[in-house]
């Protein structure tokens, strides 16, 4: 290397290795992508095969060019977002219909009241059939899925007898394993002891509280009654009644606490509170008075399922009035409870006269004995009151 005027002067490369350094720049190495934006204008780097010192700014320059990707992969994710896009409307669009379906099965349901064929006294649960073909399969369709959903969320254990009444195994309408004369409305659990009485012994300490607390709930009683005539509108916390003669204050409906008519009752509301097994997070779960006037009659009810235990713990009890469950008849008594399986057949009178007044009893839905723990939490969750 020798000296020129005032600059150095780069030696020449062989014209081989210079052919070399260029191709590799204009793409011809697995960087090609990068050399053929860094390209000169006339096919070579700088415009020229050899450089100096001074070249470097402009290297460094056409280095920081932006490197230019090829035309159609903007198309391409073009046509990716619109893809996307049809396909997140397509799934909107399937949760829509599913979730009708399931409304329209809900509404179906909520047509359950009580009289002929209905809930006996108090009360109406959110899912039910309605009689009319092909409604019992949509129903048993919207439990069985709901049920995949608890499971999905914690676990199939402990499933078995719920997941056979989900699927329809057994079931309500005259299938095996269900007497003539237990008809239950919409959900019957398999291997359940079946009887129209249960023994108080299987609900102790929730019969004794009851028990114990007469005369708080009696209390309570008086101070929203009223005379019953149906001449004159009904008071505040007062259903329609089910059946001519038939009326009922709740507490709970379908598992929602009614809270004007808890402020009205509080003492029956903390014994609600102090119960056990009430079924007070499920559609199932009523509490509340029933009032039966002299010469009113509720006859052929079914209840909705054979999971509960309707306990009765009666507050004033007149001649002349019966109840018959399974064909077993049986009465109330003033301050005592009994227990009753109401998905079988039953039927309540009240044959007595006039002056002898209306019959009085405060009725819960308790859990079967023999329905789990964990059978109880899938119901509740399957079965769970109406936001």
């Amino acid at each position: 290397m020798k000296e020129g005027k005032g600059r150095h002067k780069v030696k020449q490369r062989p014209q081989k290795e210079t052919e070399a350094i260029v191709g590799m720049w204009k793409g011809n190495s697995p960087g090609g992508i990068q050399g053929a934006a860094m390209e000169g204008p006339g096919g070579e780097l700088g415009g020229q095969g050899n450089w100096g010192l001074e070249d470097a700014p402009g290297l460094l320059a056409k280095a920081s060019l932006p490197i230019m990707l090829p035309w159609p992969l903007p198309l391409a994710s073009s046509a990716l977002t619109l893809l996307l896009g049809a396909l997140t409307s397509l799934f909107l669009w399937y949760c829509y219909r599913l979730g009708s379906q399931d409304m329209q099965a809900l509404g179906a349901g909520s047509q359950a009241g009580g009289g002929p064929g209905g809930c006996s006294e108090a009360g109406r649960p959110s899912l039910r059939s309605s009689g009319e073909p092909g409604e019992g399969s949509r129903t048993e369709g919207l439990v069985s899925r709901r049920l995949r959903a608890y499971a999905r969320r914690y676990s199939w254990a402990g499933m078995g007898r719920v997941r056979r009444a989900a699927q329809g195994g057994s079931g309500p309408r005259g299938g095996p394993g269900v007497l003539g004369i237990q008809r239950p409305g919409l959900l019957f659990l398999p291997d359940l002891p079946s009887s129209p009485f249960v023994p108080r012994d299987a609900q102790r300490h929730d019969v004794e509280l009851l028990e114990s607390s007469f005369p708080a709930i009696l209390r309570d009683f008086g101070a929203v009654s009223w005379d019953f005539s149906g001449t004159t509108p009904l008071p505040r916390g007062w259903s329609p009644p089910l059946a001519p003669g038939c009326y009922q204050l709740l507490l709970y409906q379908a598992g929602r606490c009614q809270p004007g008519n808890c402020r009205q009752c509080p003492g029956a509301y903390r014994v609600l509170r102090g119960l056990r097994s009430f079924m007070s997070a499920n559609t199932f779960g009523n509490a509340g008075f029933s009032v039966l006037l002299p010469g009113a009659r509720l006859e052929g009810c079914c209840g909705p399922t054979n999971a509960r235990v309707r306990c009765h713990l009666g507050l004033r009890i007149p001649p002349g009035c019966e109840l018959v469950v399974g064909g077993e008849p049986q009465c109330w008594a003033e301050g005592h409870c009994l227990l009753v399986d109401d998905s079988f057949l039953h039927t309540v009178a009240h044959n007595g006269s006039p002056e002898d007044g209306p019959r009085v009893v405060f009725i819960v839905d308790l859990w079967h004995p023999n329905v789990a723990g964990a059978e109880r939490q899938a119901l509740d969750f399957v079965f769970a009151p109406d936001p």
